[in-house]
Order: C-alpha cells, then structure tokens, then sequence
C-alpha cells in the first residue's frame, strides 16, 4: 500500500535550517550556485520558503529584493528525492505570487535551467540590462570573470 504525501509551500522556520543546507550546498558543490553558510541562511530566514512533503524539506527557494521594482529568486534546490515532481515550479509561482502582492513589477532569476525558467514564464535579458547591484553577490563566485549564467525576467501582474 502506497501512502501519498502531501506537498506544503511554507515559509521556512529555523527547524528547516540544516535541510535548507543540505539541499542548497549539494548544487553549491557542483558549482550550480553560490554556496551559504548557516549564518546566512538564518540571517535571512524571513526570505526563504521550503516545500515540505509532511517528513522533510524537499525544496528550497529565496527571495531578495533588490529595489523597488525587482526581485530575485535566488538558491532554487529541490532535493534529489523529489526532482520531477513539479516541487520548483511551485517554488518558483509562489515567489512570483509573493511578488504581485508586495507590488513588484519584475522577478530576476540567474540560472542554467532555462527550459525549466521559460515554462514558470521568464524569459531571456541581457545581464547588462540589470542593475549592478544584482551582482553584488557574484564578488564571492569562482565564475566571476566568466559569469556563464543566464539572465531570466518574468513580469507580475502587481496589485
């Protein structure tokens, strides 16, 4: 007999830290994002939501506002147990939802996953296009010089 979780996006708590860890440094280790440390994740709590499927973490994503009309998605990981089942794009609607309702205009993502990106609505900018302090993160990224991310926008319908 198969027993079906049920899936929650939530705003994530400090029981959630070292799950958030764990599913965000595993992409970090394959160079698929920027590392954080535990001090960062919990200085910024507030701006994480997890998806929770009742047991554990199996998802993580933040938000940071970078100014009046934009906002990035930032640290999207799904743990390996639950790739496929649609846990970041639900992620990814809430933080645009999220963004709708504090009335920001435009969401930012920085990713290699375009396809999946495209079907959450963004599409492809120029990184030159964006403010430079979108990339006050980067000073601490090994791919500084040679950033091979891709820039994706969708826009909200602001309240």
């Amino acid at each position: 007999m198969s027993v079906t979780k049920t899936l929650t996006v939530r705003q994530a708590t400090m029981r959630d830290v070292d799950q958030m860890l764990d599913i965000i440094n595993q992409y970090a280790q394959q160079g698929l994002m920027l590392p954080r440390t535990k001090l960062s994740v919990c200085e910024h709590l507030q701006s994480f939501i997890v998806a929770h499927d009742g047991e554990s973490v199996i998802g993580v994503a933040g938000l940071h506002i970078l100014w009046e009309d934009l906002a990035e998605i930032r640290s999207l990981a799904i743990a390996e147990k639950a790739k496929g089942m649609g846990v970041g794009k639900q992620l990814v609607l809430h933080l645009v939802e999220q963004c709708r309702l504090l009335g920001i205009n435009r969401v930012l993502a920085l990713t290699y996953q375009k396809a999946f990106f495209e079907k959450c609505g963004f599409r492809v900018v120029a990184k030159e296009t964006l403010p430079q302090k979108v990339w006050k993160d980067c000073i601490n990224c090994s791919k500084l010089p040679m950033c091979d991310e891709i820039a994706m926008i969708a826009e909200t319908a602001t309240a």
